[in-house]
């Protein structure tokens, strides 16, 4: 089969692999539908996060069930499933207690020696306990398939953001970062009741869409420009609860300088120099929370799940570009530059 493979920073390839094969009785082999890139990867694109040469990339996709392996109930050939964007066996202490990135048994797609997303199928250890079926009649709904998509990793890491932001009905929500996750962010701070959402983001077309995804407001400033300009929109005080989405130094600052006293912040940006963001002593004077980390998208999945059929939400519009399995390399360029907000896969 083909899969996309990262050999150095800015070398990503898609090549010949190994078929996606059942090795284990709890193995399911998932025929790739719908893929994606997130903005995660790019942190090994652009080398700041080390892979091996060779080594598979990706971790969102849903798909159609191929085979199963002896010990796999819940799921049967001809099924369309969706993946979260960790594998979990659903019964160890952590998956009970809704942690299933913290599975005892759980990995990352794409880890060294497992398939990844964007490729034309993945071997899916633990099927019972990590994918989670989807109505059949929505494998013909390229917009619908589109919505589902968002379900593996940015929908549900927006909404982890949301929930260890404390974003509660008339709360007053800021958002820093405005890709696909803190866009999410936005469309779930409204679905949990936010009174006023702040965006905050410079890029015309990414803060549309945080309007269309209920944003009431929209700072344009960075650094301490953005601080003034979300105090001055919320008479001085901040925002009760703020999602971070981006992971660098400047965005944990800013995050916590635009936090109310009392607030929370959500932290969702994987780290990339963000604890140098923090100062305890201002966060304990003023007893601010900090929440978050990764999300364990596998316990939002059936709620969200429901709103995004029943039209409740509509996550779509965050992918802006559709490529092919051999356009992926562009898919990449593209988000690297800036050019592109999310990028869709059809293998």
């Amino acid at each position: 089969m083909r899969a996309t493979v990262i050999h150095a920073p800015h070398d990503i390839r898609v090549e010949e692999v190994p078929d996606a094969a059942v090795r284990e009785p709890k193995d399911a082999v998932v025929r790739v539908l719908r893929a994606c890139i997130c903005g995660s990867d790019l942190w090994a694109y652009r080398g700041e996060a080390q892979r091996q040469p060779g080594q598979r990339i990706g971790h969102e996709f849903l798909g159609i069930v191929e085979e199963t392996g002896s010990e796999v109930s819940g799921f049967r050939a001809g099924d369309l499933v969706v993946a979260p964007f960790m594998w979990s066996d659903g019964v160890c202490d952590y998956c009970t207690e809704g942690l299933h990135t913290s599975c005892v048994h759980g990995g990352f797609w794409g880890s060294v020696g497992y398939d990844g997303g964007q490729g034309e199928a993945v071997r899916v250890p633990h099927a019972d306990g990590t994918l989670v079926k989807l109505p059949a009649d929505a494998a013909s709904d390229d917009h619908l398939l589109t919505a589902l998509l968002a379900l593996s990793d940015v929908m549900g890491t927006g909404h982890h953001a949301a929930l260890g932001a404390g974003v509660r009905e008339g709360a007053t929500v800021a958002v820093v970062g405005d890709g696909a996750v803190g866009l999410c962010g936005v469309l779930a701070a409204k679905r949990l009741g936010a009174g006023r959402i702040i965006a905050m983001g410079r890029h015309a077309a990414r803060t549309d869409i945080a309007k269309l995804f209920g944003a009431t407001d929209v700072v344009a400033e960075r650094g301490e420009a953005a601080e003034a300009a979300v105090r001055e929109l919320t008479g001085g005080q901040g925002a009760h609860c703020v999602i971070e989405a981006v992971g660098t130094e400047q965005s944990m600052r800013t995050a916590v300088n635009i936090t109310r006293d009392g607030g929370a912040v959500g932290y969702v940006g994987v780290p990339h120099g963000s604890g140098t963001g923090l100062d305890l002593g201002v966060m304990f004077d003023r007893n601010i929370t900090l929440r978050g980390g990764v999300a364990p998208v596998r316990a939002y999945l059936p709620e969200l799940l429901k709103d995004v059929l029943d039209g409740t939400i509509d996550p779509s519009p965050v992918f802006d570009r559709a490529v092919s399995l051999d356009e992926v390399p562009d898919g990449y360029r593209a988000m690297d530059d800036r050019s592109a907000l999310k990028v869709l896969i059809k293998p």
